[in-house]
């Protein structure tokens, strides 16, 4: 692909894992010669100031979906960029319309979660929009990217189309520099616990990621000195307090809120447990295993198994099985573990490779 701009389309940049990738994603076209702006429906979150020190940022200024069409098609009509990635639904839907008023450049949508169980509980009325909304539009893309085989079994299923329509790119993970010194030091102050006790895990603290799971499974375990560590902030996690009273385990319990890099706290864990009902891809397994830290998830769809292949490089346990996932945690607490095998396997999920994807789908003809 010769030097182009890329815009990439998201709802705003708060610290998911989507709005996460499209900014690696960036870094490396930018890498690579190309100029990237993001277009925001809203210009916040927390990953906002990322963006800001490295490349344009244009703020549509809407509230609603429905209000995004009339901006997109100013923004794309005034800019003209060669290309637009447009990712997270009903975004995904709006950008393949823009074809309708005039953009000529090429369009990819991304999709990062299992649309039908993220949207399960919104009701029939809200399934019919997101099925009808993606058979329409999907068709006017002129490439469909899911972060997983999962995803992309998923899509095919909502839009009617062939599963061969989509291809599966995972998400880039970049392999971040060690953590310094006196960050160090302050993590290991939070834990305050021995190594071979220390349990992390990082993600929001919502319904889809069970933490409840987690916290009764840790209550299981017969190790009094064993600390739990949630990296992440969410709607959940006033009623996570509540229940780790409830299970007598609020000392050993730690909240820490969210932090851009999480880096310091895996390299401080001995274990990284994923206790997710469903995953679109699942970053932190590989952020984790890139630090050489064990890894325990649920075999959730989709994502854990594809990543950790199929059990080769970390334990996979049935979703929503308190004992099961107690008694992993235990053996991979007292189990020794290959981490340079673990971080070899990071480093097939290298940012490089699937900028050179995108890219290849920006362009062709």
């Amino acid at each position: 692909m010769s030097q182009s701009v890329i815009s990439i389309l998201l709802p705003d940049l708060r610290g998911g894992g989507a709005e996460r990738v499209n900014l690696d994603l960036a870094s490396e076209f930018s890498k690579m010669g190309h100029a990237v702006e993001f277009v925001l429906m809203q210009a916040r979150g927390e990953l906002l100031s990322d963006a800001l020190s490295q490349f344009s940022v244009v703020d549509l200024g809407v509230k609603r979906a429905r209000q995004v069409p009339l901006a997109l098609a100013k923004y794309l009509r005034n800019e003209r960029p060669d290309a637009l990635l447009a990712a997270m639904w009903p975004l995904t839907a709006i950008a393949p319309l823009m074809r309708l008023v005039g953009y000529r450049g090429r369009i990819v949508v991304s999709e990062h979660s299992l649309l039908s169980m993220q949207y399960d509980i919104r009701g029939r009325v809200h399934q019919t929009l997101l099925r009808g909304s993606i058979a329409v539009s999907y068709r006017l893309a002129d490439a469909l990217v899911a972060v997983s085989g999962g995803v992309a079994g998923d899509l095919s299923a909502l839009s009617g189309l062939p599963l061969k329509s989509f291809e599966v790119v995972h998400n880039p993970v970049p392999i971040r520099p060690s953590p310094v010194e006196t960050v160090m030091r302050d993590i290991e102050a939070l834990w305050s616990s021995p190594h071979g006790t220390r349990i992390v895990t990082v993600g929001s603290l919502k319904a889809s990621k069970n933490h409840n799971l987690l916290l009764r499974a840790f209550a299981r375990l017969a190790r009094s000195d064993a600390r739990l560590m949630l990296v992440g902030t969410g709607t959940g996690e006033a009623d996570l307090r509540n229940l780790a009273a409830e299970l007598a385990i609020v000392d050993r319990v730690i909240f820490v809120g969210f932090h851009a890099d999480p880096t310091p706290f895996y390299c401080t864990a001995d274990l990284f447990v994923l206790s997710s009902n469903y995953e679109g891809f699942g970053n932190v397994i590989v952020e984790a295993l890139a630090c050489g830290t064990p890894v325990v998830s649920t075999d959730c769809p989709s994502g854990p198994a594809e990543i950790l292949a199929g059990g080769k490089f970390g334990t996979l346990v049935p979703v929503g099985d308190v004992v099961a996932l107690a008694a992993a945690i235990d053996t991979a607490l007292s189990s020794p573990h290959d981490t340079d095998a673990l971080r070899r396997r990071a480093t097939d999920f290298a940012p490089g490779i699937a900028a050179k994807r995108y890219l290849d789908l920006l362009a062709r003809p």
